[in-house]
């Protein structure tokens, strides 16, 4: 007995892991240990009865969490737009556009994933969309299987690291830190992650030409009357949309002095990097706009395809994000304009009817109440964990490892890289994340950075074999039978699940070395942080107030109106 009450916190979390193992559902899992090990404290008197007391005020305080109120609005936002036919005129534009080189389609494939990161943040329709669209184009011409797959899949999977992820909502909500900074510290994370997984394909391109050919010619439809590609008409539009961003970002800090009418020294990264995009791609519309009304001619077909392609959801993102990183709005506000940016897109499309509706809303509130659910249970159990003194069981475990700091990362990535293999980020983040908390802070680690870090570690959940989930979304799409492909009357082999595993692999690999450049180089996330300026000691001065303020303070109530006094004074008059 003595031995399981001095024990009773590990005890509790191995329950937990057979409680999972068992098979039963999260939610459940967590709310029925909770209670278990709870009346079990309680009748061995290491825990008080009004301890459960709190219980139902902590489950009200979810329900009043107004960080929380994100999740339905992204989600809704992202399965609109997925829907809405964007994710299509995308992939079909951007492969035009890169299609004569090779690599050409894979490249579209990871630009596009990231743009539907940053539009949709949710991994399923991101994985879905691409895989329905361009999957049977990059097998069409001769696309290795596993790139094709391994691209789609990693490409997805951005939506969990680029802003607005759902992830990094409750890692911010598990943390007790603003989404915003959370949002603002992934944000250059995300674009280097993108760049990796392009200098991937540039190398495959390289030494296995053979494995991510060209488009024929045959296959480039958007072309010139002349029969020109029209490419240097977009090359000189880029140049001159890429100045004015450059211009802009090298003089923000001015132009903020400028418009404030105070000075303005400093800017954080990732607002200086949305507004100078939104300036360039603004002056890209207008010109695009002004050639499609007047008719000048000055664009080519190319370059006002992908311009009128592309436009509408980067407007969605500054909408989005840029009054996210500006202080305009708070995410949950975010989310909202971003749902009704979706809607008004989806209306335009001529691609919103009641059924897609429909279909929206009733995903978005079973994704949202799994969310909660979870939440709830896990909630029930940190209660009980907090009260078995777990907390202080897992700083002992955790708080001592030889290495400090950097041993602590390396233990705490390489058990979430573990625990990937069988729990995915909602598990993770609220079974796991509470627990590691606390003992990173008092390690003097920064949360956001902490978060960020975790975030991007998260993302080999989706993509590990065998239970990655990102794989079986990609599965359900990918063709299991061989087919005969309309447009090349030739006969397709199927995808099979080892090619789908295999090329995850290096995909999984390249966010590990992600994991390894954000301990190694920690500006990577403060970078796009709000950084204060230093504070000049030498100029700080202390001065005492005057001898009356002094003594005002030490009496209170001298200045205070006195009711008797001013009752003598009535009587003495007259």
């Amino acid at each position: 007995m003595e031995f399981l009450i001095h024990n009773l916190a590990p005890i509790m979390f191995l329950g937990l892991i057979v409680f999972l193992l068992m098979g039963f559902p999260v939610a459940f899992s967590l709310g029925a240990c909770g209670l278990f090990f709870g009346f079990i404290g309680i009748e061995l008197g290491v825990l008080p009865e009004s301890l459960m007391q709190a219980l139902p005020l902590r489950i009200f305080g979810i329900m009043q969490n107004d960080t929380l109120l994100a999740i339905p609005f992204f989600t809704l936002m992202g399965l609109i737009l997925e829907r809405s036919g964007m994710a299509e005129d995308l992939l079909d534009t951007i492969g035009q556009l890169f299609g004569p080189i090779r690599g050409g389609l894979a490249f579209a494939v990871i630009f596009v994933g990231a743009l539907l990161a940053a539009t949709t943040g949710v991994v399923a329709a991101s994985v879905i969309s691409m895989g329905l669209i361009s999957l049977p184009i990059m097998l069409r011409y001769g696309y290795d299987r596993r790139i094709a797959s391994g691209v789609i899949a990693a490409s997805g999977t951005l939506a969990q690291i680029i802003p607005p992820s759902l992830v990094l909502i409750i890692l911010a909500d598990q943390l007790g830190r603003s989404v915003g900074e959370m949002y603002k510290g992934a944000f250059i994370p995300g674009f280097i992650l993108t760049g990796m997984y392009v200098g991937y394909v540039v190398l495959v391109a390289i030494f296995k030409p053979t494995w991510v050919p060209a488009l024929p010619a045959e296959a480039r439809t958007i072309r010139e009357d002349n029969g020109k590609s029209g490419l240097l008409s977009l090359l000189l539009l880029t140049i001159a949309s890429t100045a004015v961003a450059v211009y802009l970002g090298q003089h923000y800090a001015q132009v903020l002095t400028w418009w404030k009418g105070e000075e303005v020294t400093m800017v954080a990264t990732d607002e200086t990097i949305v507004v100078s995009m939104c300036a360039g791609v603004m002056l890209a519309f207008v010109i695009a706009v002004i050639n499609k009304v007047s008719r000048l001619g000055l664009l080519s077909r190319m370059a006002e395809r992908v311009t009128f392609v592309l436009i509408p959801p980067l407007l969605l993102i500054f909408l989005v994000l840029g009054t996210i990183f500006l202080g305009i709005a708070t995410p949950t506000e975010g989310g909202a304009m971003g749902a009704l940016g979706a809607f008004i897109m989806a209306m335009s499309r001529k691609r919103l009817d009641m059924a897609l509706l429909k279909q929206a809303l009733n995903s978005t509130t079973k994704l949202s109440c799994f969310v909660v659910f979870i939440l709830i249970g896990s909630t029930v159990f940190s209660l009980v964990f907090q009260g078995v003194d777990g907390p202080i069981w897992v700083e002992h475990l955790l708080g001592n490892l030889p290495g400090g700091q950097l041993g602590f990362l390396i233990a705490v990535n390489v058990m979430i890289f573990l625990l990937a293999f069988f729990l995915d980020f909602f598990e993770l983040s609220f079974i796991v994340v509470p627990l590691l908390a606390p003992v990173a802070e008092k390690l003097g680690i920064d949360l956001i950075w902490f978060g960020v870090l975790l975030g991007v570690n998260m993302q080999t959940s989706f993509m590990h074999p065998p239970f990655g989930f990102a794989l079986f979304y990609l599965r359900s799409v990918a063709p299991v039978k061989a087919y005969l492909d309309k447009t090349t009357k030739k006969e397709i082999q199927p995808v099979t699940t080892m090619q789908i595993y295999w090329g995850a692999v290096p995909f999984v690999v390249i966010q590990i070395i992600m994991v390894g450049l954000i301990i190694a180089f920690p500006e990577i996330v403060s970078g796009g942080l709000d950084q204060t300026g230093p504070v000049d000691i030498s100029n700080v001065q202390m001065e005492a107030a005057p001898a009356e303020d002094m003594q005002d303070a030490a009496d209170p109530m001298r200045d205070m109106d006195d009711p008797m006094k001013d009752l003598q004074q009535d009587n003495k008059k007259p």
